[in-house]
């Protein structure tokens, strides 16, 4: 215990000395000075947007991570700290932005995106593990392959595969599936080749790719494991809602960042529409309605929560845009008016955020900080690429409702 409280300690003073050296630096840098500013002195809290708002938001979201995948030495998408420049490329974040581009390709028939798209899988099956997993983190640490980050590289490479018909993406998928399938524990759980190899509930996002290929190929076998993972993230809810063993850390696994609350739910509800399963939608539903609760009677969300949902910590905008597509979800299921009322409010939220980057350079212009404000503990002084990726996703899926309403 004296060794935890360490460790602990080292992680606090380490956590002061950083975040000391970056607002020492950011008054000499454009666009931290823009930013951090506009958060100490006000943040636009404009909550009625139109229409053109919003399409013209999504507009600059994609023109930021376009740039980002120009930016790279490879097809990738990095991420942009507002101190320390540009990353190398995630494979993880850039196999599901893949998915969000394709979105946006297909509403606007953009056809120069799609071919973006196909560059961007033709390197992830270049770098895939000769186990069929890929990396976590970015290409420059070469870390090993991990089961989450592998679910997301799935998605994107199937989605190319699904546009493409070329057997190349198949085969990378297959190996992909079968490794997943055979690392997995008995109770469902994945604990080899998992991040910091301990289970986690937040492995529904891996869950849910498998089963939509699995509903593809009509594939038993990927149908069986994926919905063994959901059943035993089921075991993990306390009947508030809450789930234990879903934060991304060992010393904070008490109270879970929203991200991957966030995570677990909307792999739960895209579960059960895949599986035919529709206990997982209630599992999935629970917390999201909670959150809508404390969302629709106090405007805002933290960026962690303890197991009485109790919240804490600065915003993470991730999450945020996370949650509102769970909403959304939920409310095309049910109809339930809240949950959507929920959704465009957040929405319009994430869009004041967005216009924070807005003032800046094209290394920042249109993306999504990963915190509000931008020194908060998530991400801190950055703009992650799965903050602007899930931004978009929000965005396109509340524009799609309304025009089906329509």
């Amino acid at each position: 215990m004296c060794r935890d409280h360490k460790a602990i300690g080292v992680i606090v003073l380490s956590s002061i000395a950083k975040y000391s050296v970056y607002f020492l630096a950011s008054p000499f840098i454009g666009d931290a000075r823009k930013i951090v500013a506009g958060d100490l002195i006000s943040s636009s809290n404009k909550l009625n947007f139109h229409e053109a708002d919003k399409e013209l938001g999504l507009d600059c979201a994609v023109e930021w991570l376009l740039n980002s995948q120009d930016t790279m030495e490879d097809e990738g998408f990095g991420s942009y700290h507002l101190i320390k420049g540009w990353t190398t490329s995630y494979p993880e974040t850039s196999g599901y932005i893949i998915e969000t581009l394709l979105n946006y390709a297909n509403r606007n028939s953009d056809q120069k995106i799609v071919e973006r798209c196909i560059r961007c899988a033709d390197w992830l099956v270049n770098i895939q593990k000769t186990s069929g997993g890929w990396q976590s983190m970015t290409v420059a640490h070469n870390k090993p392959e991990v089961v989450f980050n592998t679910g997301q590289v799935i998605r994107g490479v199937f989605a190319v595969y699904l546009v493409t018909k070329e057997s190349k993406y198949l085969e990378a998928i297959i190996r992909a599936m079968d490794w997943l399938c055979d690392i997995q524990e008995s109770n469902g759980a994945w604990r080899t080749h998992a991040f910091m190899n301990v289970e986690r509930v937040y492995d529904s996002y891996v869950s849910a790719p498998m089963l939509m290929v699995s509903k593809q190929l009509n594939n038993e076998r990927y149908f069986e494991h994926a919905v063994r993972n959901l059943n035993w993230i089921a075991t993990k809810q306390k009947k508030n809602g809450w789930f234990e063993d879903c934060d991304n850390t060992l010393h904070k696994n008490h109270k879970p960042i929203l991200h991957t609350i966030a995570y677990t739910i909307d792999g739960l509800l895209d579960g059960a529409e895949y599986s035919g399963e529709d206990q997982f939608f209630m599992v999935g539903r629970k917390p999201a309605e909670v959150l809508l609760d404390q969302f629709l009677s106090t405007g805002k969300l933290y960026g962690r929560y303890d197991s009485d949902w109790n919240g804490s910590e600065d915003t993470i905008l991730t999450g945020c845009a996370q949650i509102s597509i769970c909403w959304m979800k939920i409310f095309k299921k049910t109809g339930e008016k809240q949950f959507f009322e929920g959704a465009i409010k957040m929405n319009n939220w994430l869009l004041a955020r967005q216009y924070r980057t807005n003032r800046g350079s094209k290394r920042t212009r249109g993306a999504i900080t990963g915190s509000s404000p931008v020194w908060g503990r998530y991400e801190s002084f950055s703009c992650p690429n799965w903050a602007t990726k899930y931004f978009m996703d929000a965005i396109m899926m509340e524009l799609s409702l309304k025009n089906a309403s329509d």
